[in-house]
């Protein structure tokens, strides 16, 4: 995909939160490296529970408000869901996302 360059743009303005589920790590680092090579700042998943890496459910939980902390840190989110799949916690996230005035893009469909 092509991303449009962001050159000169305030530091707000410039921050994206990747969104997405955990199995799609492969995915999130290919959209996290494109879009940073345009120029964003990226804030996405580090701990990807759905593709081999360990959490307890306490983990899982701290893992969860701490990604909402992240959304709440940048200007937009995007949505990483090849096939159009969203899970449950995804859901969540664009649920916040969109009652706080985030826009949201999607890797499929969408804006």
């Amino acid at each position: 995909m092509k991303w449009p360059v962001a050159t000169n743009v305030s530091p707000v303005a410039g921050l994206v939160t990747i969104c997405g589920s955990t199995r799609f790590r492969g995915d999130i680092a290919r959209v996290n490296r494109e879009l940073t090579l345009a120029g964003y700042v990226v804030l996405a998943p580090g701990v990807f529970g759905h593709d081999g890496d360990q959490v307890t459910e306490q983990d899982k939980k701290r893992l969860d408000r701490l990604h909402l902390t992240k959304i709440d840190l940048a200007a937009w989110i995007y949505v990483v869901n090849p096939g159009g799949y969203i899970g449950e916690s995804t859901r969540r996230e664009i649920a916040y996302a969109t009652s706080t005035g985030k826009p949201v893009w999607y890797l499929t469909g969408g804006r």
